[in-house]
């Protein structure tokens, strides 16, 4: 019996999708065995004060997003592009956008 090209195809995507399930069930039984370091990790970092987690190792301002200001983004020149593409997505926490005026609102002018 001689299977049909699309037979192949499905084969190959059922074995895809069974190698993407095992991801997820090997993600699970490593986090039931490093449960007990990563809670040792966590009650360390909270008793030493430490920051939040690196997300990006890139700028500064997108390695510890609680430690950026707005305008560490535009060191060099006001109108300077973004070094970094992680600067593109993540955006700046709302605690420091709320404290800061908008800068993108309409400008009247003085009479």
């Amino acid at each position: 019996m001689k299977l049909r090209p699309s037979s192949l195809a499905f084969v190959a995507l059922g074995l895809a999708v069974a190698g993407f399930a095992a991801t997820f069930v090997d993600a699970a039984l490593l986090r039931e065995r490093n449960a007990p370091q990563l809670a040792a990790r966590g009650a360390l970092a909270a008793r030493l004060g430490l920051t939040d987690l690196a997300l990006f190792t890139e700028a500064r301002y997108t390695r510890h997003p609680s430690q950026a200001d707005l305008h560490s983004a535009f060191q060099d020149h006001p109108a300077a592009l973004e070094h970094f593409p992680t600067g593109s997505l993540l955006p700046p926490p709302a605690a420091l956008i709320a404290h800061h005026e908008r800068l993108d609102r309409e400008a009247t002018s003085p009479d």
